[in-house]
């Protein structure tokens, strides 16, 4: 009797055992993480070496966490809670034990005040070099735009000069930095586009004179230099 009595005891904290193991999800934030550090305990190494913060790919903890950078620790640990048990290996239906794992390590880094001052000093860098690499995509794009709208603008202005004053087509550079708003400096490279490209030549008095295939390019590409002027007025 006393023996069966013991093998139904042990037959029910083994259930037990299994059931909490089961109900992950609706443990305490100190308990889902301490069930995570024992489940990660193979992949320490590779979060030990981020914690590092030296890591050419080092992820944004603040958004694995979907939290703001100047989120209290009170945030954090709710957020890590409602995470946890969405993505906890066994939430049905919800589970994952990349995302898990990839909440787990943020948190660990972010609940600990002397990690997550490290974190921070990294993390400003990254948004400072992702600032400056979007800014710097941004004007080239910009000072793109502009010196295909400064070489239309000189076909144009030589394109007239030609069909007016046949007798007279060629524009001096001097000129042609007033019709366009730009310094010398910035029109050599226009004008050796064109010239290289064979759309305008050198004539008398090294004036610029448009060419029979600058007609034909500034006639094909008319209409979009209409739409840039007109964007470039009402951006003015």
């Amino acid at each position: 009797m006393a023996a069966a009595a013991s093998a139904a005891a042990g037959a029910t904290r083994a259930g037990n055992t299994r059931q909490s193991t089961v109900q992950g999800p609706g443990l305490t934030t100190r308990a889902l993480f301490a069930y995570a550090q024992r489940r990660l305990a193979p992949a320490r190494t590779t979060i030990t070496h981020v914690t590092t913060f030296t890591h050419e790919r080092l992820p944004d903890y603040y958004e694995t966490l979907q939290v703001n950078p100047n989120a209290d620790l009170e945030t954090i640990h709710r957020v890590y809670r409602l995470l946890a048990r969405r993505f906890h290996p066994d939430a049905k239906g919800t589970g994952n034990a990349a995302r898990f794992h990839q909440i787990t390590e943020a948190y660990r880094v972010l609940r600990d005040p002397a990690s997550r001052a490290a974190f921070d000093v990294r993390h400003q860098s990254m948004r400072q070099e992702r600032m400056r690499t979007v800014n710097e995509g941004v004007k080239a794009t910009t000072d793109f735009a502009i010196e295909q709208l400064v070489r239309l603008t000189v076909l144009e202005a030589l394109y007239v000069q030609r069909r007016t004053n046949p007798g007279n087509p060629g524009i001096f550079d001097l000129d042609l930095e007033g019709l366009t708003g730009q310094p010398r400096e910035h029109l050599e490279f226009t004008f050796w586009y064109l010239i290289s490209k064979h759309l305008v030549k050198r004539g008398d008095s090294s004036r610029l004179l448009i060419t029979a295939e600058g007609v034909d390019y500034l006639e094909q590409h008319y209409e979009s230099h209409l739409q840039r002027k007109r964007l470039t007025d009402r951006a003015a």
